[in-house]
Protein backbone atom coordinates (compact mmCIF):
# COMPACT_ATOMS: atom_id res chain seq x y z
CA UNK A 1 0.00 0.00 0.00
CA UNK A 2 1.55 3.37 -1.25
CA UNK A 3 0.61 6.09 1.65
CA UNK A 4 1.59 8.89 -0.16
CA UNK A 5 -0.08 9.20 -3.46
CA UNK A 6 1.12 13.07 -4.96
CA UNK A 7 1.68 16.45 -3.16
CA UNK A 8 -0.57 19.36 -3.23
CA UNK A 9 1.23 21.99 -5.73
CA UNK A 10 -0.93 25.10 -5.98
CA UNK A 11 -0.91 28.80 -4.99
CA UNK A 12 -2.57 28.27 -1.80
CA UNK A 13 -0.25 25.35 -0.49
CA UNK A 14 3.02 26.79 -1.69
CA UNK A 15 2.21 30.04 0.39
CA UNK A 16 1.51 28.09 3.19
CA UNK A 17 4.56 25.90 2.97
CA UNK A 18 6.27 29.39 2.32
CA UNK A 19 4.86 31.10 5.47
CA UNK A 20 4.16 28.42 7.73
CA UNK A 21 6.08 25.53 6.85
CA UNK A 22 3.03 23.46 6.07
CA UNK A 23 3.06 20.74 2.87
CA UNK A 24 -0.05 19.24 1.39
CA UNK A 25 -0.46 15.60 0.06
CA UNK A 26 -3.40 13.69 -1.35
CA UNK A 27 -3.09 10.11 0.96
CA UNK A 28 -4.16 6.82 0.71
CA UNK A 29 -7.95 6.90 1.98
CA UNK A 30 -7.08 4.23 4.32
CA UNK A 31 -4.08 5.69 5.63
CA UNK A 32 -3.45 7.04 9.77
CA UNK A 33 -1.73 9.88 10.67
CA UNK A 34 1.09 7.43 12.02
CA UNK A 35 1.27 6.44 8.47
CA UNK A 36 1.21 9.41 6.73
CA UNK A 37 4.14 10.86 9.47
CA UNK A 38 6.12 7.90 9.05
CA UNK A 39 6.02 8.00 4.72
CA UNK A 40 6.42 11.95 4.95
CA UNK A 41 9.63 11.40 7.45
CA UNK A 42 11.20 8.41 5.50
CA UNK A 43 10.22 9.93 1.65
CA UNK A 44 11.72 13.23 2.47
CA UNK A 45 14.22 12.85 5.08
CA UNK A 46 12.45 15.51 7.24
CA UNK A 47 10.85 15.47 10.53
CA UNK A 48 7.21 15.99 10.92
CA UNK A 49 5.34 17.68 14.08
CA UNK A 50 1.85 17.27 12.82
CA UNK A 51 -0.55 15.71 10.73
CA UNK A 52 -4.24 16.85 9.84
CA UNK A 53 -6.18 15.07 7.77
CA UNK A 54 -9.35 15.48 5.36
CA UNK A 55 -11.72 13.23 3.74
CA UNK A 56 -13.56 14.60 0.40
CA UNK A 57 -16.49 12.85 -0.46
CA UNK A 58 -17.36 11.66 -4.16
CA UNK A 59 -18.66 15.00 -5.96
CA UNK A 60 -22.19 13.50 -7.92
CA UNK A 61 -22.88 14.89 -11.41
CA UNK A 62 -25.64 14.59 -14.29
CA UNK A 63 -25.79 15.32 -17.58
CA UNK A 64 -28.75 15.32 -19.96
CA UNK A 65 -27.84 13.66 -23.31
CA UNK A 66 -29.98 12.54 -26.46
CA UNK A 67 -29.93 8.75 -24.92
CA UNK A 68 -31.69 9.99 -21.37
CA UNK A 69 -30.09 10.86 -18.14
CA UNK A 70 -26.25 9.80 -17.11
CA UNK A 71 -25.30 9.76 -13.66
CA UNK A 72 -21.51 9.76 -12.19
CA UNK A 73 -19.46 10.78 -9.80
CA UNK A 74 -15.43 11.45 -9.02
CA UNK A 75 -13.61 9.43 -6.96
CA UNK A 76 -13.25 10.13 -3.25
CA UNK A 77 -9.88 11.08 -1.88
CA UNK A 78 -8.32 12.17 1.55
CA UNK A 79 -5.85 15.13 2.10
CA UNK A 80 -3.17 15.44 4.73
CA UNK A 81 -2.06 18.95 5.74
CA UNK A 82 1.58 18.27 7.52
CA UNK A 83 3.56 20.33 9.57
CA UNK A 84 7.20 20.07 9.49
CA UNK A 85 9.94 21.39 11.66
CA UNK A 86 11.17 24.70 11.78
CA UNK A 87 14.58 24.39 9.75
CA UNK A 88 13.20 21.24 7.08
CA UNK A 89 12.35 21.87 3.96
CA UNK A 90 10.58 19.87 1.14
CA UNK A 91 11.82 20.73 -2.14
CA UNK A 92 8.82 19.20 -4.61
CA UNK A 93 11.06 20.99 -7.48
CA UNK A 94 14.72 19.55 -7.07
CA UNK A 95 14.05 16.36 -9.55
CA UNK A 96 12.60 18.16 -12.79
Amino acid sequence: MSVLIKPIITEKMTADSELNNRYGFIVNPNANKIQIKDAVESTYGVSVKKVRTMNYGPSRKMRYTKTGIQRGKTNAIKKAIVDIAEGDIIDFYSNL
